[in-house]
C-alpha cells in the first residue's frame, strides 16, 4: 500500500535525497495523516458522546491533535521545499523543524486540557454506557493507527526524516493509549469499577510525555546539534578514497535543515605536487560530493612535507605519545620552526570531549619526553581542536 501511494503521488520517488521528492513525500504523509486522524476523531467523538466516556473523548482529542499535527507537517514540508532566495541563501529546510515544534506545543496544550477534564471525572465519577459500536470504533482505530505507524516509518526511512519517524512512533503510542481506553470501558462494563477518569488521566499524561519528547527532538537541531555520525562517515569515506589525500582534519558540518547540509574540511596533500593540479582535484572532489551525496563541501588544501626524515621522525614520535595517552588522539598540521636556542614543534591535536581539561598535561608530557630522549631543546606548541 505504501509503495502504491508513492508511485501514484510522488514522481521519481526512488530518489529520496532529491529535495523535491522529499517535499512530495512529506505532503503525502501529511495528507494521509489528516484524512485518517480526522475520521478517527469524528468516530471517537461520537462514541464518547453516546457512551459518556471521558477517556474515549480524550482519545478523540488525541486524534484531533494528530490531524492538526499532520496539517502542520504538510505545511512545514511545503515551506521547507521553497528554494533559496536573497534573504535565505541556505534555503528554508528548517521549516520542517519549526512545524514539528508547533505540533509539540499543540500536543502539550491539549494534554493539559485533557488532564484537567480527567481529574474532574475522577473527583466526580459518572457511569458510562458500553456499546458494540464503541468497541468497533476503538478496534478500528487501533488497526488504522498500526497502518499509519508502518506507513510513516517506511516514508521516514526512505527520506531520512526525523519528523516522519516521530510520526510513526506517535501512531504506535496512539495504539497503546486506545488500548488503555478500551480497557477502561471493559472494566466499567464487567466489574462496575469507575476506571474511566483514571484511564483518561493516563492518556493525558501520555500525550504530555509525547509532546515533551517531540519538543526536545525539534528544539535540539534548531539550537545546533553535532553532525550526524552517518553523514560525517559518508564524507570521510568519500575523501579517503582519493589516492592523493594523505590525511584530513577539521571536518565541520552545518545543518540548515534536512537535505541542506554544508561541510568544510582540510585535506593534506604532498607539497611536491603541483598546486594547480591539487586545486583541480579538490574542485572535482567538491563537485562529486555534491552530485553524489547532496553535500555542499568546501575543502581547504594543506600541503605537507613528506621528504624530511627529521620531521617525519618527530611527527611519528609525537603520534606515538598521543596514542599512548589515548588511542583516539591524532595530530595534524605538524611543523618544525627553528629558533636560536631551541626547535619549535607546532601542531594541532583533535581532542575528544571527555578529555577536555587534560590539554596542559598532554603538552607537558610530550615536551618532557622529547627533551629527555634527544640532545635538542624542543618547545611544544599545540592547538587543541574539539573532536
Amino acid at each position: 500500500m505504501t509503495k502504491l501511494l508513492l508511485k501514484l503521488f510522488v514522481p521519481r520517488y526512488a530518489d529520496g535525497e532529491d529535495p523535491l521528492v522529499r517535499s512530495a513525500v512529506g505532503t503525502l504523509s501529511g495528507s494521509v495523516g489528516i484524512a485518517a486522524n480526522f475520521l478517527l476523531f469524528a468516530a471517537k467523538l461520537l462514541a464518547g458522546f453516546l457512551t459518556g466516556s471521558v477517556s474515549i473523548t480524550a482519545d478523540a482529542m488525541n486524534n484531533l491533535s494528530d490531524a492538526s499535527g499532520s496539517v502542520l507537517t504538510l505545511v512545514g514540508f511545503r515551506l521547507a521545499g521553497k528554494p533559496a532566495d536573497a534573504h535565505h541563501p541556505y534555503g528554508h529546510a528548517r521549516f520542517e523543524y519549526l512545524s514539528g515544534l508547533a505540533v509539540a506545543a499543540m500536543i502539550l496544550l491539549i494534554g493539559f486540557e485533557l488532564a484537567q477534564t480527567s481529574l474532574g471525572k475522577i473527583l466526580h465519577p459518572e457511569a458510562i454506557t458500553f456499546s458494540g459500536a464503541a468497541l468497533g470504533i476503538l478496534l478500528l482505530s487501533i488497526a488504522v493507527k498500526l497502518w499509519l505507524r508502518h506507513f510513516n516509518q517506511k516514508l521516514g526511512e526512505h527520506i531520512r526524516s526525523t519528523a516522519l519517524l516521530a510520526a510513526a512512533v506517535d501512531s504506535r503510542n496512539d495504539c497503546l493509549s486506545t488500548l488503555a481506553v478500551l480497557a477502561a470501558a471493559l472494566v466499567e462494563h464487567f466489574w462496575n469499577l469507575r476506571a474511566d477518569g483514571v484511564m483518561g488521566l493516563g492518556v493525558a499524561v501520555f500525550i504530555l510525555g509525547s509532546g515533551w519528547k517531540l519538543a526536545r527532538q525539534t528544539i535540539s537541531p534548531l539550537l545546533g546539534e553535532g553532525a550526524d555520525p552517518e553523514l560525517r562517515q559518508r564524507i570521510v569515506d568519500y575523501v579517503q578514497k582519493n589516492p592523493y589525500v594523505l590525511g584530513y582534519h577539521d571536518l565541520m558540518v552545518h545543518d540548515y535543515g534536512p537535505g541542506r547540509q554544508y561541510a568544510s574540511l582540510h585535506v593534506e596533500m604532498d607539497c611536491r605536487e603541483d598546486p594547480l593540479i591539487c586545486h583541480e582535484r579538490i574542485d572535482d572532489m567538491e563537485y562529486e560530493c555534491l552530485r553524489s551525496h547532496g553535500i555542499h563541501l568546501v575543502i581547504h588544501y594543506d600541503p605537507v612535507v613528506t621528504d624530511d626524515p627529521e620531521l617525519n621522525r618527530l611527527r611519528d614520535c609525537c603520534t606515538m605519545l598521543l596514542k599512548n595517552w589515548d588511542p583516539r588522539l591524532s595530530l595534524h598540521d605538524f611543523r618544525m620552526v627553528p629558533g636560536k636556542h631551541h626547535m619549535n614543534l607546532v601542531f594541532d591535536v583533535e581532542l575528544p570531549w571527555d578529555l577536555r581539561g587534560q590539554e596542559e598535561s598532554i603538552q607537558q608530557e610530550i615536551g618532557e619526553f622529547l627533551n629527555r630522549e634527544t640532545n635538542r631543546a624542543y618547545h611544544i606548541r599545540i592547538t587543541f581542536d574539539t573532536a
